[in-house]
């Protein structure tokens, strides 16, 4: 297994792998958001304080405003991928919907996979998945996820891994989470903002599952530069909706610039499209070669995912690279 199979992210390992070449670097082989918040560089962040309770709060606050949430149900945590690994430590066993993300499937001691087809299956047990999925951007509507909660009968949780809902708002279930539920939600900062090096993300859970999750992560759960930054993006309202906007237009370019290639895209959520073709490998290589990173996957080798381009100028690269230039 490959550094660039394992998930996305691998630019450095694929460099040393296929050499610097004679143009930049494209990497699409995340969902993140090539158009990050504009105003990062803006925040004021004051280094030599450790972070402050009540900022944590305001920012906790800001989520749950953003998430259509209860305040009193949220908890940030240093990246979705920690919290739900700590998360899993409470649990014995689950299932959960295949194909997903590989830490769905470690996160809890015993887990049974389910394939996405069959999401009557497992009634009554812990269930993980993800919506938006990931990698082939299956959405399952509010009504669909209400119904898979009501049938956990009580004795199992529906834990839902919302890691790119930010661009379809309306699929989310973070503002049903209340007390008397057996609902978590996972919601991740730096996908949508396009900030995945600040590490911060949200568990929205009843408030016992709250004050569980804050014992295990102690003093200071996540830095003051995430604080700061995060409450200010999500106050930014007028940003948000511009960028859904133009995430979906973006996401449209690229599906006509992949059916110009012969390519047909699958796909619900804008940040990302997969395609499933013969050759998947000899594809990602060949882009590799173009100085382009997509993501291949072991488990699944016809199935290539990429993330969007940031400019024309990379769509016409990858579009160029796609026709065999």
């Amino acid at each position: 297994m490959s550094r660039w199979t394992w998930h996305g992210g691998g630019l450095a390992d694929a460099k040393a792998h296929f050499g610097e070449g004679s143009l930049p670097w494209i990497d699409l082989s995340t969902g993140i958001n090539p158009h990050p918040w504009s105003g990062a560089g803006d925040v004021p962040i004051d280094w030599h304080r450790l972070p402050d309770e009540g900022a944590l709060s305001d920012l906790e606050a800001a989520a749950a405003r953003y998430f259509g949430a209860n305040p009193a149900n949220v908890c940030a945590v240093p990246g979705t991928e920690i919290g739900l690994r700590l998360f899993g430590e409470t649990l014995t066993t689950s299932h959960y919907l295949v194909p997903s993300y590989r830490t769905h499937g470690e996160m809890v001691h015993s887990a049974v996979s389910i394939p996405a087809g069959a999401i009557d299956a497992g009634d009554g047990q812990t269930l993980i998945l993800a919506n938006p999925n990931n990698p082939d951007g299956r959405i399952l509507s509010r009504s669909t996820l209400l119904d898979m909660l009501d049938r956990r009968g009580g004795s199992g949780w529906l834990i839902v891994d919302e890691a790119f809902a930010d661009t379809n708002p309306e699929i989310s279930v973070a503002g049903e989470v209340c007390d008397d539920r057996r609902l978590v939600v996972f919601r991740s900062f730096g996908k949508f903002f396009g900030l995945a090096g600040l590490r911060l993300g949200f568990m929205i859970g009843s408030s016992a599952e709250v004050a569980r999750m804050r014992k295990r992560l102690g003093a200071w759960p996540v830095s003051a530069a995430a604080i700061a930054v995060g409450t200010a993006a999500y106050r930014d309202d007028a940003w948000i909706e511009a960028m859904r906007r133009q995430l979906r237009q973006d996401a449209m370019q690229l599906d006509a610039a992949l059916a110009r290639a012969g390519f047909h895209a699958r796909g619900e959520c804008p940040l990302f499209r997969l395609v499933e073709v013969e050759d998947a490998d000899a594809i990602f290589r060949h882009l590799a070669g173009q100085s382009i990173l997509v993501r291949p996957f072991d488990d699944h080798p016809h199935w290539l995912r990429l993330g969007l381009p940031k400019d024309v100028a990379e769509m016409e690269r990858l579009e160029a690279a796609l026709h065999g230039g």
